[in-house]
């Protein structure tokens, strides 16, 4: 069901003291030797600059700059391109860091990508949490405005999430979650972004773009991971 943006809008306002909480506020969970690397992968129209509050946070909880990767790529294209790109930027991540595995954060169109490497380009096996905020998983009528391939992946019944839904939606070992807000008004209907298989869980009333700096979902994003 679409909401009124101005309802997203009087959630922001209300929500953006919380924004500003210290990065540990609401939890304890802190950079330890079994950490994995963070690969964020921003949405539609995005940038890596997106990432700069929850990387901040990262940091602020141990986690070192080599190990919060805030990717950029071209959105316009479309999410099964990115998705080669993301392999090999994952690769580049895991010979850089030492590490076996990463986790994958994602915001919006990010999770179609990954969620691509992960089923269809052996990702499932490089992945130990998979974090979807806002993802349009079975597709979302705001990209019926836009026209770029990527947005033709992200219309309901595209080929793409077609393939991308079929058989098993959490494939592999990594731990997949996704987090949604009824107040989101760019994922209509709210329940696209719900993955069978995954830990999916409701936001309080926040818009799309403050999934990146809330920092309730911050601390459960981190705790997630971290877990």
């Amino acid at each position: 069901m679409r909401k009124p943006v101005s309802v997203a809008f009087m959630a922001v306002a209300a929500l953006a003291l919380q924004a500003w909480t210290p990065a540990g506020a609401a939890g304890t969970s802190t950079y330890r030797s079994t950490s994995h690397p963070v690969l964020f992968v921003h949405g539609y129209n995005g940038a890596a600059s997106n990432w700069d509050t929850m990387a901040g946070r990262f940091r602020n909880d141990g986690w070192p700059a080599s190990h919060l990767d805030r990717w950029q790529y071209d959105s316009r294209q479309s999410n099964a391109t990115t998705a080669q790109q993301l392999a090999a930027e994952v690769d580049r991540l895991l010979a850089a860091t030492g590490a076996s595995k990463v986790d994958i954060v994602t915001h919006s169109m990010g999770g179609l990508s990954s969620r691509h490497y992960a089923k269809h380009l052996g990702g499932s096996e490089k992945i130990d949490a998979w974090v979807s905020l806002a993802g349009p998983n079975h597709g979302t009528d705001a990209a019926e405005s836009c026209f770029d391939a990527s947005c033709h992946d992200m219309r309901f019944g595209s080929d793409f999430l077609t393939t991308l839904n079929s058989g098993d939606e959490t494939p592999g070992s990594p731990r997949y979650a996704t987090w949604w807000s009824p107040c989101d008004t760019f994922i209509n209907p709210d329940s696209s972004v719900s993955v069978s298989g995954a830990a999916n869980r409701q936001t309080a009333c926040i818009g799309h773009s403050t999934f990146l700096t809330d920092a309730t979902v911050y601390a459960q994003v981190r705790d997630t991971v971290n877990s």
